[in-house]
């Protein structure tokens, strides 16, 4: 609980506005007082907040009487200086460790800097934060616990330059990487800019920048967790997931925008430690605001544990004397951009301005000089105050804690940058600026080497060495460091997948029904069953997935504790505590943290989970694109599926819903391996080698399917080892012409949904114009192309070597006739592979606005339907002299082609 620092009526009366000086109300109120004393010294606090709970209900219901409502506290430390615990090691060992770290990491960012002009850095961020970091790496954040478990922790991207200098003094990092920072391509290797598994694979593991996506991964990573403990996949040891954050950065919607999600599972295996510098890139964070008081109120509000740490030991003994609540009054009323002016003047500014408004302010702090107000430090600058909230936070029980922690952004960087809006972007430093950081830390670096600020570790066995090394042997090891814990799984059986591979016999059956069969039959499995973990955020109903509910449960940290509306129905909505689908509600970003969290498991806890996340595809790479980049760099592993795919499956919806560029996003994303299967043994080929290559081979990949809601006939797969090799490339031969005395030939490409349209085409054009067809189903446009691009840059480094061919190259070098292929996305998708084509490619596709109509209208809008892919055909022919162009017309009219309708492209 915060101190008091209002006026005590035992010793004085109460002024101000309705003021009363009558004897028996202030007789009264102290016999209150004195009551709630002897309540608080015989039951504590708990017993008298109990008792203050009642007596607000009581009012309320006997006379109407409301209290204020108000979401914050005082503008004061929540932790008061009375209830601090002792700090259990050496402030002055740490403070010179801490100032190591600090020269180091301002080192690295103006050295690299100086060799390359531009190369970036920031200095600010972890200038602030430094005590905040060694604090915790000496006593909390443990890379090992005594159960075997460990904490999880998302450290803030832009303060990177300052864990990679205590990596270097540590002994992980040699000064020659340190040297080439954000130079990772010089001899010798070098350090990402901000943390990048993919990069730094055995060092960072999880990437926060962009802003915002550190905060609420770390959330879904604290329930994930709290999921595999419910579910008997991993022990209860009492490790946490700390986020080390921004104040800026919380103005990202992703930062807060789950927040409610964590104390409603009640995670208090999570912390969040926000570094409120009150500076954002540009300026102040809320400069006619308080930052930190604003995020009380919705962290509060939110139902976390908040601890407040604004005020360092400097200021104990003046907040102990404030009997009339004077001194916090004037604290809350000044804004942070005043703050901030306060930070860069001078003691006599601070004084004047400050507690100038008030003689008795002034009286305060008579005592202090100038230079000691200059110096007057802020909590989280202050070890004792920094190490008072974390204990707090690492033993509160029930709810998860925000630390609220005010910094001077900057801190040590003294005229050149403390505190100063210009800050962040500081990158270099004079050597008068070096030389006044040097002598304030206390490096041992003389003046003439200060120009090349070079870095300073001490030996091994110096007594700030052993003491680094001692608090992380009993922490159980360094951190930030990256190992995958698991081990491969076995192959999955065959049997899984063999009735997909046998078609439906004429029924009728959509590509998400395939999907929801084959997923449900891996969950039986007695192996690799309990690993599975479907993510759906609340659109299960609408993906088929309903009967799941019954087979496997709905995760729920407290079970169910409601009869369902639904109980007397076979597929009611069940909730349980072990149960596995992650039912997440309507939202995407949320439910992608979850299947990271799920898809890093293998190397976050050594469980091989393998997480399906099933989403309307319009919402996936186009909406939570930066956290799917994120997942990519963090080698995750899993399936995304986008459910009712394509601009013209989904019948009705219109423009918002209608995705017709997954596939051309997800061509963006290096590790991404992207399918648009049309028949069911296509998705099973394609999951039995994802389940293979991901949890057997243990392949940093992961992947992305697209399937549909319209149901099809399914037919058998085609005989020969060559179908499955050309499902996984990309492109195989599904169907060879009959008509072989044709003199007009084609072929067909076509994916997904569509390919039904161009199996149309293929009868018409036999039938009605003596055009043989083959068709071709091409299941991954992304894996034909990079496999082209890998084939045509061999070839230009190697001129003297056999040319390696283009596997798309292969299958078409015998197919004779005109090329066209028709997709439900955007005709770059096709195009971009024409360049390895024999001959000229038309691409039909769905460029442009989706409109809310059935399957055949838009597919005839978009011009992707058979009578338009047989017209292609037909221009392909004219255009190769094989056809006069007067025919075109008359099949123009035959077809019931309108030629004026508008380009749907631009309409």
């Amino acid at each position: 609980m915060a101190e008091s620092y209002t006026t005590d009526p035992r010793t004085a009366e109460v002024h101000g506005n309705g003021s009363s000086s009558n004897g028996s109300e202030v007789l009264e109120t102290r016999e209150w007082l004195d009551s709630l004393d002897y309540v608080l010294a015989k039951g504590g606090p708990e017993r008298a907040g109990r008792l203050l709970q009642q007596l607000s209900l009581h009012a309320r219901r006997a006379a109407g009487v409301n209290l204020p409502f108000t979401a914050t506290t005082p503008y004061v430390n929540t932790i008061p200086s009375t209830q601090q615990p002792p700090f259990p090691g050496s402030q002055a060992m740490e403070r010179r460790i801490k100032s190591l770290v600090r020269w180091n990491a301002l080192a690295m960012v103006i050295r690299a800097n100086k060799m390359q002009e531009g190369i970036g850095g920031h200095i600010s961020t972890f200038a602030s934060a430094a005590t905040l970091y060694e604090v915790a790496f000496n006593h909390f954040l443990r890379a090992k616990t005594e159960d075997g478990d460990r904490d999880i922790v998302y450290f803030q991207g832009h303060a990177a330059p300052g864990i990679y200098s205590r990596a270097f003094l540590e002994g992980r990092l040699s000064a020659e990487k340190l040297g080439n920072f954000r130079r990772e391509l010089k001899e010798g290797g070098g350090l990402s800019s901000y943390p990048h598994p993919w990069l730094m694979p055995d060092f960072w593991e999880y990437p926060t920048v962009s802003m915002g996506l550190g905060p609420i991964q770390a959330i879904y990573h604290a329930r994930f967790i709290k999921y595999l403990e419910n579910r008997g996949l991993k022990q209860s040891t009492g490790g946490k997931v700390w986020a080390f954050l921004g104040d800026g950065e919380t103005d990202e919607p992703e930062s807060l925008g789950s927040i409610s999600l964590a104390s409603r599972e009640k995670l208090d295996n999570l912390i969040f430690v926000i570094n409120c510098n009150l500076q954002r890139l540009d300026g102040p964070v809320r400069g006619n605001g308080k930052i930190i008081q604003e995020l009380e109120a919705i962290f509060r509000g939110a139902g976390w544990n908040v601890i407040k740490v604004i005020w360092g030991s400097d200021w104990d003994a003046v907040i102990q004397e404030d009997r009339d609540g004077l001194l916090v009054k004037r604290m809350g009323e000044v804004t942070d951009g005043q703050y901030q002016k306060y930070f860069v003047e001078s003691g006599a500014y601070f004084r004047q301005n400050f507690f100038g408004t008030d003689p008795r302010l002034l009286k305060m702090i008579e005592h202090f000089s100038d230079e000691q107000l200059s110096r007057i430090r802020l909590g989280g600058h202050d070890p004792l105050k920094v190490h008072a909230a974390y204990k707090a936070a690492v033993e509160h029980k029930g709810a998860p804690t925000v630390i609220l922690a005010k910094t001077i952004k900057g801190y040590g960087l003294g005229e050149a940058g403390e505190g100063k809006n210009i800050t962040h972007q500081q990158k270099k430093l004079n050597d008068d600026d070096l030389r006044l950081f040097r002598s304030r830390f206390g490096i041992p670096i003389a003046d003439e080497e200060l120009h090349d600020a070079p870095f300073y570790r001490p030996p091994d066995d110096s007594p700030e060495i052993k003491y680094m090394q001692e608090r992380r042997v009993q922490l159980g090891g360094y951190l930030p460091e990256r190992k995958v814990r698991s081990q491969p799984i076995s192959p999955v059986a065959e049997t899984h997948f063999e009735e997909f591979f046998k078609g439906t016999d004429g029924r009728e059956v959509s590509t998400t029904m395939v999907f929801v069969r084959l997923l449900s039959k891996l969950l039986r499995d007695p192996e690799i069953g309990k690993l599975i973990v479907p993510i759906i955020p609340d659109e299960a109903r609408t993906f088929g997935m309903e009967a799941l509910f019954r087979q496997v449960g709905i995760y729920s940290s407290v079970g169910q504790l409601y009869e369902p509306v639904d109980m007397d129905t076979l597929l009611y909505y069940k909730e349980a505590k072990d149960g596995q689908i992650l039912e997440e509600g309507i939202t995407e970003a949320g439910s992608i943290s979850s299947f990271i969290a799920a898809g890093t498991a293998y190397a976050n806890h050594g469980i091989n989970t393998i997480p399906f996340f099933i989403y309307y595809s319009m919402f996936g790479l186009q909406r939570i694109g930066d956290l799917i980049w994120a997942a990519a760099d963090m080698r995750t592993r899993g399936f995304l599926v986008g459910g009712t795919a394509g601009r013209t499956t989904l019948a009705g919806e219109g423009l918002q819903h209608q995705d017709g560029h997954s596939h051309v996003l997800a061509l963006s994303v290096p590790n991404l391996l992207a399918y648009d299967p049309a028949f069911a043994y296509e998705i099973g080929v394609i999951i039995q080698d994802g389940i293979k290559r991901m949890y057997v081979d243990q392949e940093s990949v992961f992947y992305y399917l697209t399937v549909t809601n319209e149901p099809l006939p399914m037919p058998e797969m085609p005989a020969g080892k060559d179908v499955r090799d050309g499902i996984l490339k990309g492109l195989y031969r599904f169907k060879t012409s009959q008509k072989k005395d044709a003199k007009m030939k084609a072929q067909l490409l076509g994916s997904g949904t569509i390919m039904y349209e161009v199996l149309k085409a293929q009868q018409i054009l036999e039938e009605k114009y003596g055009v043989a067809a083959d068709v071709w189903s091409v299941t991954s446009y992304k894996q034909l192309y990079s496999d082209g691009n890998e084939c045509d840059r061999w070839n230009m480094l190697h001129p003297g070597e056999t040319p390696r061919i283009p596997f798309v190259t292969q299958q078409l070098e015998d197919a004779q006739g005109v090329f066209v292929a028709a997709s439900d996305y955007m005709k770059v998708l096709p195009e971009s592979i024409a360049q390895w084509f024999p001959r000229p490619l038309v691409a039909l596709g769905t460029d442009g606005f989706g409109r809310s109509e059935n399957r055949a209208s838009l597919r005839d809008f978009f011009e992707v339907d058979a009578k338009h892919i047989v017209l292609a055909t037909l221009h392909a022919l004219v255009r190769d002299k094989q056809l006069d162009r007067n025919f075109l017309k008359t099949a123009i009219k035959d077809l019931g082609v309108n030629p004026e309708k508008a380009n749907p492209a631009n309409t």
